[in-house]
C-alpha cells in the first residue's frame, strides 16, 4: 500500500467518523427539540417521549432541519403555541450545539 493509499484510507475513515457523529448529534438534537416542543404543547411523560421519538423518526424519513421545523411549526399552530419561526429555529440551533457537545463528550 502506498503512502497515498494510506492517506486516502485515513481520509475515508475520518469522513465516516464525522458522518456518524453528525447523525448522532442530529438525532439527539431532534429528541431534545421534541421534548422541548412537547412541553410547550402540554405533553408530559410517555406522551412527550413519544412526540420526541416521532420527530427523530420524521427526520429519518425526510432528512433535514426544514422538515422538523415545519412539523413543529404545524403542531404549534394547531395548539396555538406562541413561538415565532425565529424562536423555533434559534432553539434548534442551540440544541444542535448542545447535542454536538454531548456526542463529543460521550465518545
Amino acid at each position: 500500500m502506498t503512502t497515498f493509499d494510506k492517506r486516502e484510507e485515513g481520509f475515508e475513515k475520518q469522513f465516516a467518523h464525522d458522518e456518524e457523529l453528525r447523525f448522532k448529534a442530529t438525532a439527539r438534537r431532534d429528541r431534545l427539540l421534541g421534548l422541548w416542543a412537547a412541553g410547550l404543547l402540554g405533553l408530559a411523560g410517555a406522551e412527550a417521549d413519544a412526540y420526541a421519538k416521532a420527530l427523530v423518526m420524521a427526520d429519518l424519513d425526510t432528512p433535514g432541519a426544514d422538515a422538523i421545523f415545519k412539523r413543529i411549526r404545524s403542531d404549534f399552530d394547531a395548539k396555538s403555541v406562541v413561538q415565532s419561526d425565529h424562536q423555533i429555529r434559534r432553539h434548534m440551533d442551540e440544541l444542535m450545539a448542545q447535542a454536538v457537545a454531548q456526542v463529543k463528550a460521550s465518545g
